[in-house]
């Protein structure tokens, strides 16, 4: 068997590998794959070089969410080292006044203990209507945002609130691109990965159905059969 390429997977927040338990397993027999931890920065230019430090030579990249934000930084940093890039319900705008005031209120009441409220007070946000109530998709993601530890909270918003403006560096992006979107993704909604899509020379664009932000774990099977084939082909 010819050797795998690298696949570096880079999670949301506040999460971990577990977003990524199903393509990790699956895609195993195409590629290295490995999750970026992305828990010891306050800013993106820091998470980025973290990840990097640790990365082979070459690989493919993708990312969801602050995962995304952090693999445009990537790009900044080292574009000749990404083989190919999965942008997956992330956007390449800069936070909002409303959004950096959002955070800040989140960070503040995570620092008063309350890091497990925030979460499930946001999940209907981050997944489809139809999922609220799935027990075991909040159950982890409560578990994920509790390894994660309100510091590394506090860190991750941190970042987000300060990353740049990534859309001035969407038409020199050269290498393979899909980008991936939930249907019923209400905080980066398929506008923002139209608009990422329409920029990045030859991107695909997937709508995932009954979706929402989440899609890694909403629809896994979905989201490793698209990675599959755009790691095999581009």
């Amino acid at each position: 068997m010819s050797e795998r390429l690298p696949l570096i997977l880079l999670p949301g927040m506040p999460l971990d590998a577990a977003l990524w338990e199903h393509q990790t397993r699956h895609l195993a027999d195409i590629a290295d794959v490995r999750i970026g931890d992305l828990t010891g920065a306050d800013s993106m230019s820091g998470l980025a070089r973290a990840v990097l430090d640790s990365a082979p030579e070459r690989f493919a990249l993708g990312g969801l969410s602050m995962g995304g934000y952090v693999a445009f930084e990537i790009l900044r940093q080292a574009p000749e080292r990404v083989a190919k890039l999965a942008l997956l319900d992330t956007s390449a705008r800069p936070d909002t006044p409303e959004q950096t005031a959002n955070r800040k209120d989140a960070i503040a009441l995570v620092a008063q203990g309350k890091l497990r409220q925030v979460v499930a007070a946001n999940l209907p946000r981050l997944v489809h209507p139809q999922r609220v109530q799935d027990a075991a998709l909040a159950g982890s993601v409560q578990a994920q945002a509790q390894r994660i530890g309100a510091d590394g909270y506090a860190r991750q918003q941190t970042a987000i609130m300060n990353r740049p403006d990534s859309r001035p560096g969407l038409a020199a992006v050269r290498c393979p691109t899909l980008v991936l979107c939930g249907r019923q993704d209400v905080i980066t909604p398929p506008a923002v990965h139209e608009e990422m899509a329409a920029a990045i020379p030859d991107a695909r664009l997937v709508l995932i159905e009954d979706c929402g932000h989440l899609s890694a774990m909403e629809q896994p099977q979905a989201v490793t059969a698209l990675l599959r084939e755009w790691m095999l082909y581009g």
